[in-house]
């Protein structure tokens, strides 16, 4: 019997041979890169690398190697591609992208829309972004607000994007793809839910309790306390709060916001009456100009993918190489494609940075449709 030791001993040998080929083949690799710089050809050749990997999955003697060397010729090639598009990088041949850095994102005398009533934790998260010298209206749907700075009868709107608790919105991934509009910023509110009522209404006078179906979720343990209360959802805590102002019955109040507490001058009956203290939902900042201020730090992006094994996995690969960290991916199905998805990814970063510049051409090249939602 073979002993061990010499078994790895011829591994060693071997593993040896291999890292002596891959670096003969990345400097091929490189010499192409200086030919396709000179030449101005794409790095991506989708139909040369199937071609290429039908051929040396070829070379294998059973299917279990067959499978093997597919796998290993995708990562090499990947890497091949990776190492031009440094080269490509390095030599100034990087494309010009189409946004404008800037010192600041105007936060004085803009027109500002937000989505709801007024009293909506939306229009407390354009408050606390914007200053308090700008015009403001709000309009029923995301859709509306996202029509307004399209048009240009709104400079900014203001849209929720992700609850910590409840997850993403995802109709406003789908618009974002729809809109040539760009997120400049982000503004984090916390969702501490109040009980509200009029300013001489007592604890013990309530009896009906209005609020967004979310809100009378996330508040359910104390409701539990009350169980002669009766719950009626509304479309959102704001309108439940004006309900409650306009109605002006004692025995109604609202589970909503400080800020909707003092927008229509109601009473907190109750602090504190929510389940997760961490909850928070996410604003968004969008404008019709693609800009960035030159001291942002995430990126958000969207792209569709070849429905073929490996895709994603190569294009998540751009970050890995060039060190840049992704913190979230989102995937939404795309309309009139059937089992097809269109992917949202956030990562770290600014548009000015070369490891950026790096993963978004790789990205861009390999990808379907790729688009930078914006930095912020």
């Amino acid at each position: 019997m073979t002993d061990l030791k010499e078994l790895r001993d011829e591994i060693d040998v071997i593993d040896r041979q291999i890292v002596e080929l891959f670096e003969k083949r990345m400097s091929v690799s490189r010499q192409v890169a200086e030919y396709k710089i000179s030449t101005g050809k794409k790095v991506f050749d989708r139909a040369r690398e199937v071609s290429k990997i039908d051929t040396v999955k070829g070379f294998a003697h059973n299917e279990f190697n067959k499978h093997g060397i597919e796998e290993l010729f995708l990562q090499i090639m990947a890497m091949s591609r990776k190492l031009q598009y440094q080269l490509l990088a390095e030599n100034g041949v990087v494309g010009r992208l189409p946004f404008i850095a800037v010192d600041e994102i105007e936060r004085s005398k803009v027109r500002v829309v937000f989505q709801g009533v007024e009293g909506a934790y939306s229009q407390a998260a354009m408050r606390q972004y914007f200053n308090s010298d700008i015009t403001s209206f709000h309009v029923e749907q995301w859709r509306d607000a996202m029509e307004a700075i399209a048009e240009g009868s709104a400079d900014f709107a203001v849209l929720p994007i992700e609850n910590s608790t409840a997850g993403s919105v995802s109709d406003m991934y789908d618009l974002l793809v729809e809109f040539e509009n760009y997120i400049v910023g982000e503004q984090i509110i916390r969702c501490e839910h109040k009980l509200l009522g009029l300013p001489q209404a007592e604890l013990s006078d309530i009896r009906r309790i209005y609020s967004h179906p979310q809100a009378l979720s996330q508040c359910k343990p104390y409701l539990e306390e009350h169980r002669d209360w009766k719950t009626v959802p509304l479309e959102n805590t704001a309108v439940a709060a004006k309900r409650v102002a306009d109605e002006k019955d004692v025995s109604q109040a609202a589970i909503a916001s400080e800020f909707a507490s003092d927008y229509f001058g109601l009473k907190v009956l109750a602090d504190k009456i929510y389940v997760n203290e961490a909850n928070s939902t996410r604003f968004i900042i969008v404008t019709n100009q693609r800009v960035f201020r030159k001291d942002a730090d995430k990126i958000s992006i969207c792209f569709e993918l070849p429905h073929i094994s490996g895709s994603l996995y190569n294009i998540l690969s751009h970050f890995i190489y060039n060190n840049v960290n992704m913190t979230k991916i989102e995937s939404r199905p795309i309309t009139g494609r059937n089992w097809e998805y269109r992917f949202f990814v956030d990562f770290e970063g600014n548009l000015n940075d070369s490891s950026v510049k790096n993963a978004l051409r790789g990205i861009r090249e390999e990808a379907i449709n790729m688009r930078i939602l914006g930095n912020y």
